[in-house]
């Protein structure tokens, strides 16, 4: 991508594209591929002014594809930052054009309508150690599959008697090569096109047509799709002979795959999860989906510091899902206003605080960014503490609230633990204390007496649950 930026190979322009289909909802591993296309585009518009990446949905096959799934993607991008200005192209706006090219391969014979079906399609395929066989029908004239594909396309065969095939070689090492579908039959209401048509482009011959069409010049893709590289190459080598499309091309190149340790990324998998009610729906926390992370409180700036941090390669590798926790934890430091929470709460009752009273104590947004300010936090008679803060018969070293000793409720006072209340099993449901009022965090005098212990606190009136 230097080398054709620096040579202006493609006029000014490095163009890429993220072409997820319509069926699913995104993951980690979108999310890595997000801000490569959209990433690598940005970083060459000082060299070349023209670079742009585009969103572009696949939904070349209508049983899977949904609008709802269209509209998550688009939001999914814009979260991680990236301004599509409210556009998006799809390969169906290019079925006309599609078309087109299929039928100018039939008229140069390099496609055929093929109608055997689909058991004996398998057979003749052939093994990875094993030549594919012809079909009977691939000497057809380019008259008859000129009229079968018309056929086809007007609706006049059910689902599954004829196929378009890319006359290539049966023979060919590679599998991708021995005559691949280019389309297939299938009577299926499509969520833009609706029934207008019932014949519906392959994903090898589809996505290069449209990288074509686009003018896409470097087209990234996981490294599952080298073994389809000369096919992708094969189906634009003719097509440019044909004077469809001019030079240079579109390169595909492959990365690979993010793999995670303990993660599922499998689209399949995943669905197995929710419909088998397994989570609460495409957005639950525990999904690895950006719909679920963004609920979990993973942020795009902690995604983008992953994906630059993992960086790209040709060899596959599992990473360790530590690396992603610790980018969104160090983002989330850096940038995240600070709020109390109190997970395991017990009351703490301020014996000789005024009743109905409530003392703002001053707190800093961020402890490393005063520019940030501070806020209030009410103190108030009744608390919540964690209950681990508060121990009867404290172990060697545990310096927080024990019956008879001090500590300091941060941002408060100092207090002295008086009391505490236990219920028929043992569990302890409530603690007393008296508060010194001469010891209020950030007042003069207030650092006079030392305590070891700091806890944190929420005021009971002054709080609100939280998930």
């Amino acid at each position: 991508m230097d080398e054709d930026c620096a040579n202006n190979t493609y006029s000014d322009t490095i163009a890429t594209r993220f072409p997820p289909e319509p069926n699913g909802f995104l993951h980690f591993g979108h999310a890595k591929s997000i801000f490569l296309n959209f990433g690598l585009a940005q970083d060459y518009a000082a060299q070349c002014p023209k670079s742009h990446c585009n969103l572009r949905f696949d939904d070349t096959n209508p049983t899977k594809e949904e609008t709802e799934y269209v509209d998550a993607i688009r939001e999914d991008v814009a979260w991680l930052g990236f301004d599509t200005q409210g556009q998006a192209l799809y390969a169906s706006d290019y079925f006309e054009r599609l078309y087109h090219c299929a039928e100018q391969l039939i008229q140069t014979g390099l496609a055929y309508v093929d109608s055997q079906d689909s058991e004996s399609l398998r057979a003749k395929r052939g093994t990875l150690t094993e030549a594919g066989t012809n079909s009977p029908y691939r000497d057809r004239s380019i008259e008859e599959n000129l009229d079968l594909f018309r056929r086809m396309r007007a609706g006049e065969f059910p689902d599954g008697a004829h196929i378009l095939r890319a006359k290539i070689d049966m023979a060919s090492p590679n599998m991708n090569m021995r005559d691949p579908a280019i389309y297939r039959i299938r009577h299926a209401h499509h969520h833009r096109t609706g029934d207008a048509w019932c014949i519906y482009p392959m994903y090898d011959f589809a996505h290069c047509v449209s990288d074509a069409i686009e003018g896409i010049s470097h087209s990234l893709c996981t490294l599952e799709f080298a073994d389809h590289r000369p096919l992708y190459e094969w189906f634009l080598g003719q097509l440019a002979e044909l004077g469809e499309f001019k030079r240079p091309l579109p390169q595909q190149i492959e990365f690979s795959r993010l793999n995670l340790t303990y993660v599922v990324l499998s689209k399949r998998k995943l669905i197995q999860l929710v419909t088998g009610g397994h989570v609460d729906g495409w957005n639950d926390p525990r999904l690895p989906t950006l719909k679920g992370a963004r609920r979990r409180g993973f942020t795009p700036q902690g995604f983008k510091l992953f994906a630059d941090r993992i960086g790209i390669s040709k060899s596959d590798s599992l990473i360790d899902y530590q690396v992603l926790e610790d980018c969104m934890r160090e983002d989330l430091n850096e940038r995240a206003e600070r709020r109390v929470a109190v997970l395991d709460p017990i009351k703490l009752i301020l014996s000789n605080f005024p009743e109905n009273h409530a003392e703002p104590c001053l707190a800093p947004n961020h402890p490393h960014h005063p520019e940030l300010g501070k806020r209030e936090i009410q103190l108030t008679r009744e608390l919540w503490i964690e209950r681990e803060d508060f121990m009867i018969e404290p172990s060697k070293g545990f310096f927080r609230l024990t019956p008879g000793k001090e500590v300091r409720l941060r941002y408060g006072y100092i207090v002295k633990c008086t009391g505490f209340d236990v219920n028929d099993n043992g569990q302890i449901t409530c603690v007393y204390a008296e508060y010194d009022p001469t010891t209020k965090s950030g007042t003069p005098g207030s650092e006079a007496r030392k305590v070891k212990g700091n806890i944190h606190w929420l005021s009971c009136a002054h709080s609100v649950p939280a998930e």
